[in-house]
């Protein structure tokens, strides 16, 4: 597959989309994190999952370098997805790419053509974020780093095979995200609802809060029992809570 198609793992409905749900995976994480997730929404609603390159079926892709770089190329190839209203879900490195898609949105559409709610997981403000260095740490540490926020179940990293195919995209996204700094970062226009785990050892309450300044349509955070990936655990709790939020969204798209 070729073009913008190829960003996209579709979770297609019986009829015609009301809208659609955009969903960044994590540092190291892919599309299949959303798998499961078309099932409990709205029969209306139309689940877009990314497909960052670097992983699964664009394996023999480089990563991407950059949030500009990746943000870019994810909103170029929402174009044609934009005949209904987006709303946006992202969870840790996921939900900085959501907001600065989000923020290319915004910018390059007209009126209130940009997404129709943001929704934010595990991830503070970027301007609320402490700094790390993960990516320049030798391969244990950078393990060792990521495990102790959680796990999605299982540790791929202690199979030697699987640890040698999955250290260098886990390298790449945390070089993405390390890297990325906005000091003055945009206010949007669409209403953000921040979500984390309650024993979220990546996540401080005020970073979350953080999000409340990036937005001029209406801030609430919701949290959940679990650590940073508390979503595996609490997917039907979570997806309840989108699925509620979803359904007060307009079916016109913003003209």
């Amino acid at each position: 597959m070729t073009g913008p198609g190829i960003w996209f793992r579709r979770y297609p409905r019986a009829a015609a989309p009301r809208l659609r749900l955009v969903c960044f995976p994590h540092a190291g994480g892919n599309a299949r994190l959303f798998h499961g997730w078309a099932a409990r929404l709205p029969a209306d609603v139309e689940v877009l999952a990314v497909r960052y390159p670097g992983r699964q079926e664009r394996m023999d892709e480089p990563c991407a370098e950059s949030m500009d770089e990746l943000a870019d190329r994810i909103s170029e190839a929402l174009e044609p997805e934009r005949d209904r209203p987006l709303a946006l879900f992202g969870h840790s490195m996921g939900a900085a790419v959501a907001y600065e898609v989000a923020v290319r949105l915004e910018r390059h559409g007209t009126g209130d053509a940009g997404p129709a709610l943001l929704l934010l997981s595990g991830r503070g403000a970027p301007h609320r974020t402490t700094p790390t260095a993960l990516h320049r740490a030798a391969d244990d540490v950078l393990v060792a780093g990521v495990t102790r926020l959680g796990t999605l179940g299982g540790d791929a990293y202690a199979v030697p095979e699987l640890r040698e195919l999955l250290l260098p995209v886990l390298r790449a996204d945390y070089r993405l995200i390390e890297t990325y700094r906005r000091e003055r970062p945009t206010v949007l226009r669409a209403p953000v609802v921040a979500y984390l785990g309650d024993r979220d050892p990546g996540v401080s309450r005020s970073g979350i809060d953080g999000w409340a300044e990036l937005t001029d349509g209406g801030f609430t955070v919701r949290s959940f029992p679990g650590d940073h990936f508390y979503l595996a655990p609490r997917e039907a709790e979570l997806t309840a809570d989108i699925a509620r939020r979803l359904t007060r969204l307009p079916a016109a798209r913003p003209a």
